[in-house]
């Protein structure tokens, strides 16, 4: 299996939903309030995302969804959402979107939220389950996947 950094797929819907704006414009109005929504927004997915990278750094254990982790975190940005620093990226993915203009990043998001959960999230928490049992179990029925 090829690994790809989760990062990426939030990326390349960017990528693409500007290609598919320059190829067929589909703009979003409301400026310049929605550049200013955009960021708001932005900023709100880099502090979720920040949080559980400073979350999991905190726990001396990897940020590197194929890697071994030493330790379950349930504390800090955790507690909000079992994935924080990919629903931070997903927020800050509809906040670029704003800010880009384009309603085609918004299109394709649903596909990408679909790729990091099948791809990158479902084995995580398999992972997780075999690793921590009982208390993942206890974990994942307390706290929300995404939000």
């Amino acid at each position: 299996m090829i690994f790809i950094p989760p990062p990426l797929y939030y990326v390349a819907g960017l990528v693409a939903g500007a290609a598919l704006d320059r190829l067929a414009g589909l703009s979003i109005g409301g400026r310049p309030v929605t550049v200013v929504a955009g960021a708001a927004l932005a900023g709100v997915g880099l502090l979720l995302t920040g949080g559980g990278v400073f979350g999991v750094i905190g726990h001396r254990t990897t940020i590197v969804p194929h890697h071994r982790v030493a330790s379950l975190v349930t504390t800090g940005a955790y507690r909000l959402s079992r994935n924080p620093m990919y629903t931070g990226l997903a927020v800050i993915y509809l906040g670029v979107a704003l800010v880009i203009g384009s309603w085609w990043p918004v299109v394709l998001w649903p596909a990408v939220l679909l790729a990091v959960h099948r791809l990158v999230i479902r084995p995580e928490e398999r992972y997780l389950e075999q690793r921590f049992g009982p208390a993942y179990a206890e974990y994942r029925a307390r706290v929300r996947r995404w939000l």
